[in-house]
C-alpha cells in the first residue's frame, strides 16, 4: 500500500524512520486544523466563550471512548511530559519519601522528578532495567525489587524511549496498587500504538501523546486521574478555574480546561486524527497497529541479521519501535537533549535517511531505534541495514 505515504507531506527523498521522537502529521488532519484555526480567527470572542467549551467536550469524549475510560477522568495537556509534571507537583511529599522509577525513564521526565525530589526532601531510587533483555517478568522484578516501605510514587514509562520495549505496567500497577502504593505511567508513545485500554489498566495516572502515534498536530497530549485522586492534581497553570464558582464541571475539568489564551486546535483535531488512521486499512486500528508492529519486527530482524548479533528483546514487548545495539561511538560525554549522533548525521546527511542513534545505557555505547508507521515499507529496513553497515564499516 505505498499510496499511504501520500498521506502526508513527509519529504519524499527522505527515507523516514523516525516517527517515534515527533510523530508526522497526516494532510486531512492538518486540513482540519487549517479550518479550526480559520473558525478561532474569525471571531476570536465567539470562538473562546461560545464555540470552545463544547467543541473540547466532544474532543474529550471521542479520546475517552478510543482509550475506553470515562471523559469525567480525561484532562487535555500539551505534551506527556507536562503530565508528568502536573502530577509529581500537586502530590505531597515529605523528606524520606521515596520516588521510584526506571533507568529506562524518558530523560525530561527523569528530570521533573530530579526537581521535586530536591524541593521536598524525597529520595529518587532507580531500578536498572536490562536491555538486551529476554523476558517481561527481568522488568517486573527490577523495579518491585526497589519497592520498599518508604516507596510513595512509582514514574513508569509504557514504552521506554531508548530501547523502544513495551513494559508489562498493568502487572506492575496492579502489584503496587495491593501494597497501596501509586503508579504514573508515562504513556508518551502508547496511544494508537498499542491496544490502550485505559479502564482495565486503571493506575492512579497516566499521561500520553496524541501527536506521536495518533498522528494528531503537535500540542495534543491527556492526562487520566482515577476518579479518587481527582482532588489532589492541579495543572502547572493556575488559572481562572481555581476560584471558578461553576458547578456543572468537576473542579479539576474547569482547572485544566482554560489554562489561559493558547491554540488549542491541535486537541480539538484528535477525532479526526483517530478517524483518518482508523480507515487507513479496511480492519480500521486493529490492523494498522498489527501492521506496524509487523513492520517494527521485521525491521529489528533485518537489522540484526545484518550486525550478525541476536534480537535484543523478546517480539511480546516490541509494539512500532524497536532498537538494537550497535558498536559504540567515539564520545563518552553524555549528549544534551538534542544532540544528534555523528552517525545519525552521516546516515541523514549522506543516505537521506532519518533515524535516531542514542546512547545506552551510557556513552560510548548506542542503538540505533527504527520507527514503523502506515507510510513506511519493508525495504526501508533493508536499506538502513545496509547503509548502517556500510557507515559502521568506516569506523
Amino acid at each position: 500500500m505505498t499510496h499511504l505515504a501520500s498521506r502526508w507531506q513527509l519529504d519524499p527523498e527522505i527515507t523516514f524512520l523516525n516517527h517515534g521522537s515527533f510523530g508526522a502529521c497526516p494532510r486531512d488532519v492538518l486540513a482540519r486544523q487549517h479550518a479550526i484555526r480559520a473558525q478561532m480567527e474569525r471571531e476570536p470572542v465567539a470562538f473562546f466563550t461560545r464555540e470552545f467549551e463544547p467543541m473540547l467536550d466532544a474532543a474529550r469524549a471521542r479520546l475517552a471512548d478510543f482509550l475506553g475510560v470515562d471523559c469525567q477522568d480525561l484532562v487535555f495537556v500539551a505534551n506527556a511530559t507536562s503530565g508528568v509534571n502536573a502530577v509529581l507537583r500537586s502530590i505531597d511529599l515529605s523528606p524520606g519519601d521515596e520516588l521510584l522509577t526506571t533507568n529506562q525513564a524518558y530523560n525530561a521526565c527523569r528530570n521533573a522528578l530530579e526537581f521535586v525530589a530536591k524541593r521536598t526532601g524525597a529520595v529518587p531510587v532507580v531500578a536498572e532495567v536490562p536491555f538486551p533483555l529476554e523476558h517481561p517478568d527481568e522488568v517486573f522484578e527490577a523495579v518491585m525489587h526497589h519497592v520498599t516501605d518508604r516507596t510513595r510514587l512509582v514514574l513508569l514509562d509504557h514504552i521506554t524511549s531508548p530501547t523502544g520495549l513495551v513494559l508489562p505496567v498493568d502487572r506492575i500497577a496492579r502489584a503496587l496498587e495491593e501494597k497501596g502504593i501509586d503508579c504514573l505511567v508515562d504513556g508518551a508513545h502508547a496511544p494508537g500504538m498499542i491496544d490502550l485500554d485505559l479502564g482495565a489498566l486503571a493506575p492512579a495516572y497516566y499521561t500520553g501523546n496524541c501527536h506521536k502515534w495518533l498522528c494528531t498536530p503537535k500540542g495534543a497530549a491527556f492526562l487520566f486521574v482515577r476518579r479518587d485522586r481527582h482532588g489532589q492534581i492541579r495543572p502547572l497553570t493556575i488559572s481562572h478555574g481555581a476560584n471558578s464558582p461553576r458547578t456543572d464541571r468537576s473542579k479539576m475539568l474547569l482547572e485544566f480546561d482554560w489554562p489561559g489564551t493558547t491554540d488549542p486546535t491541535a486537541w480539538l483535531c484528535i477525532p479526526t486524527a483517530i478517524e483518518i488512521m482508523g480507515g487507513l486499512f479496511p480492519g480500521g486500528w486493529t490492523e494498522l497497529r498489527q501492521h506496524n508492529r509487523d513492520l517494527a519486527l521485521l525491521g529489528q530482524r533485518v537489522l540484526c541479521e545484518s550486525l550478525g548479533i541476536a534480537c535484543p528483546a523478546p517480539a511480546s514487548m516490541i509494539g512500532s519501535l524497536a532498537s538494537v545495539p550497535i558498536p559504540p561511538g567515539l564520545s563518552t560525554v553524555p549528549p544534551a537533549a538534542m544532540d544528534i549522533d555523528p552517525l545519525q548525521d552521516a546516515l541523514y546527511i549522506q543516505d537521506r535517511i532519518e533515524v535516531p542513534v542514542m546512547p545506552w545505557p551510557t556513552p560510548p555505547h548506542r542503538v540505533v531505534r527504527i520507527s514503523a508507521q502506515a507510510y513506511n515499507r519493508p525495504e526501508h529496513y533493508h536499506l538502513l541495514a545496509e547503509r548502517l553497515k556500510h557507515r559502521l564499516s568506516q569506523g
